[in-house]
């Protein structure tokens, strides 16, 4: 199977054996290892290394002057957490890890490289850099226009996508390790809402949330509560042809 990078990036393109060979390089060739909660990388850090998150699940975040943190992504296989770096003096935000996570370093220069080039390589990282631009704009709409079954919905249809997108789902279940407290941060709901949502959401028959991993159980119904359009995640390929690629996700959008 293909590194989780190359699964995700397969959506916008297809590639080379060459750049099959250089992805494969990039997520593997310099790894480390962070404990849960720990942060991966601290706001205000200067960092002069991409991360590339090739297992466990980590967050980008903001923690308020009050104590109160702001999640604003999850980040999954195949995420680059911090490819802004190469224009950015410091992270204007922290990449905490949920669970234990790995991640490939990457150097900057490597990345500014490949990003100034005009090959199909680079426009299938700058695609992965614009889309996950457009998963933010998504968490600014659910605080603005969704009601709380609507962002819950939302959240768990996203992320079922990209986990199926990276190979990581079996059928509609996959394992999503985070806590209802986790689920209100990233929302803006409290862990009380959380739970009143998630048993409405069950008692529906949409979805269950149990020991950490999700079931969607009405993948069809479940995209109607949340309102949810695919647009925002550009995923060309799936959409728009026929072959294992469009097998992993294309039902869902």
């Amino acid at each position: 199977m293909a590194n989780p990078l190359t699964m995700k990036l397969e959506q916008f393109t297809s590639f080379s054996p060459g750049d099959r060979e250089t992805l494969d390089r990039l997520a593997s060739e310099k790894l480390n290892t962070w404990a849960a909660k720990r942060d991966i990388i601290a706001d205000g850090d200067h960092v002069g290394q991409i991360h590339l998150v090739t297992s466990g699940l980590a967050t980008r975040n903001k923690i308020m002057p009050d104590g109160k943190r702001q999640i604003m992504a999850f980040l999954i296989p195949g995420d680059l957490c911090d490819v802004e770096v190469f224009v950015l003096a410091r992270m204007d935000h922290a990449i905490t890890a949920l669970t234990e996570t790995t991640c490939a370093l990457i150097p900057a220069g490597t990345v500014t490289e490949l990003l100034t080039n005009m090959g199909g390589l680079t426009k299938a990282l700058w695609w992965s850099t614009m889309t996950d631009s457009a998963v933010l704009r998504e968490r600014i709409i659910d605080h603005g226009q969704r009601d709380a079954r609507e962002r819950l919905a939302h959240l768990f249809y996203e992320m079922l996508i990209r986990y199926r997108v990276i190979g990581m789902a079996q059928d509609n279940s996959y394992s999503f390790p985070v806590t209802q407290e986790e689920l209100g941060d990233a929302t803006g709901l409290t862990s009380v809402h959380v739970n009143r949502m998630l048993q409405v959401l069950r008692t529906e028959g949409l979805m269950i949330f149990s020991g950490r991993t999700v079931t969607v159980l009405d993948p069809v119904s479940l995209k109607q509560a949340a309102r949810f359009s695919p647009d925002y995640l550009h995923l060309q390929r799936s959409a728009n042809e026929r072959h294992e690629i469009a097998a992993r996700a294309g039902d869902l959008l």
